[in-house]
């Protein structure tokens, strides 16, 4: 398995979708599925993508509160 698309040469990440099923690895250019074999199963879903964008906005909403400064804590292991 690459970890570079086999059409456009893009980096792939892995995906999983549900626990029942093997990883998926999909291609940041393309938006292509391609399994561990690297043969394409298929193209990744505006429905999906969609989703995707929501899950990074709400990520970024409840990790950085607004108007807070992150400061990493100090002479702490």
């Amino acid at each position: 398995m690459s970890l570079f698309c086999k059409q456009c040469q893009s980096r792939r990440l892995p995906v999983i979708l549900s626990a029942g099923e093997k990883t998926m690895w999909l291609c940041e250019k393309c938006k292509n599925f391609a399994d561990i074999d690297d043969f394409i199963i298929r193209e990744q879903t505006e429905e999906e993508i969609q989703e995707n964008i929501r899950k990074i906005e709400e990520f970024k909403n409840v990790t950085i509160a607004q108007g807070e400064k992150l400061v990493r804590r100090k002479g702490v292991n």
